[in-house]
């Protein structure tokens, strides 16, 4: 029924996109300070083999979900737009995308990962939680009140 594999770029540039800019606009705050736009435009430089990656969930022929890491340093990724459609959730999707990203970060070399995530995304916390990640300082900018930052060994 449901299917995660890689963003192949640039062919799956369009969808990387619409689910990335659908994850944006569910958030409850602006993240605007995370200039995407501007990310956007350097999408597979940024989120594509050998510094980092994009995972699609797919359902049928339709993207529902998403989660990336990218570079920070030689050792060090960071876990980027994990997002699941609300339609979808209910299916361990988000672990399931969450537990293959950091499967494809250690295979890219990266030994630890880190994030953050929004004080309002406490599902997604406890998850990060469960599978090993803790409280550890921020590696990129973040001036959101409550974002917890959270990091991994690989």
């Amino acid at each position: 029924m449901f299917t995660i594999r890689p963003a192949d770029f640039p062919q799956d540039n369009d969808n990387v996109l619409a689910i990335f800019r659908e994850y944006i606009t569910s958030a409850p705050v602006s993240l605007d300070y995370q200039q995407n736009e501007q990310e956007f435009a350097v999408l597979d430089e940024k989120y594509s083999h050998p510094k980092g990656m994009v995972l699609l969930i797919w359902k049928d022929n339709e993207v529902v979900g998403c989660g990336a890491f990218r570079r920070v340093d030689e050792k060090v990724c960071e876990m980027k737009r994990v997002y699941v459609r609300p339609s979808e959730r209910g299916h361990q999707l988000g672990e399931r995308l969450v537990t293959r990203l950091m499967e494809c970060a250690k295979q890219h070399g990266y030994q630890r990962m880190c994030l953050d995530v929004l004080a309002d995304f406490d599902t997604a916390r406890r998850l990060y939680v469960r599978l090993g990640f803790e409280p550890c300082d921020p590696v990129s900018y973040n001036p959101i009140p409550g974002t917890h930052f959270l990091g991994c060994d690989l």
